[in-house]
């Protein structure tokens, strides 16, 4: 319950306080690459429940006939805005939302789309017994993960038998080790490393 208290109260200052950010983010978007300015997308979560995830949109859209693709690492399709924003993480932030919902926590392993859960279901069984969050130590280690991606051969190979494994490590630690002190001390940790690395 203090989590859950802890969540809200501080996403929603979160919220208040960068709301003239989503405002100026939304409209470099809306100007450069038009509607829609959030990114939603189909992630599993605590008990495996399905949730739509929010980002700010930082890719042109697909076409049909390419949302099938695994795009990790393919930076054709980022925009100026979105260059930005993933840089400094500020696609992240409409997360707070989800945070209000209930949908996430603001820390906790991330959560994954259904492809990726279904090819470690036993591992996921685990990593699901807790809400998903914003960050967690697999987001600071893997922050230039795009980059990793960017530079292997078969980026789907990469992030399935390498990077996700080890991601894996990380949510199951979490899991076993979680604790609100722990909590406070990741979200300094990535606030301190989004802003000076």
């Amino acid at each position: 319950m203090l989590k859950r208290a802890f969540d809200i109260l501080l996403s929603f200052l979160g919220l208040v306080i960068t709301f003239p950010l989503f405002i100026i983010i939304a409209s470099f978007i809306l100007i450069e690459d038009g509607l829609p300015v959030l990114f939603k997308q189909e992630r599993l979560g605590r008990f495996g429940n399905k949730f739509n995830i929010l980002k700010f949109r930082s890719m042109a859209v697909l076409k049909s006939e390419e949302k099938s693709l695994f795009d990790a690492g393919d930076s054709s399709r980022i925009t100026k805005t979105g260059r930005i924003i993933r840089r400094t993480k500020l696609d992240e932030l409409p997360q707070l939302i989800n945070v209000i919902k209930g949908d996430m926590s603001l820390v906790g392993p991330r959560p994954e789309v259904e492809k990726w859960v279904n090819a470690f279901p036993e591992r996921w069984a685990m990593v699901h017994q807790v809400k998903p969050g914003i960050t967690d130590n697999s987001s600071i280690f893997y922050r230039s993960e795009e980059s990793l991606l960017a530079e292997s051969d078969d980026p789907e190979k990469t992030y399935k038998g390498v990077i996700l494994p080890k991601k894996l490590d990380l949510y199951e630690d979490y899991v076993v080790n979680n604790s609100f002190s722990g909590d406070l001390k990741l979200i300094f940790k990535t606030i301190f490393t989004v802003i000076f690395k």
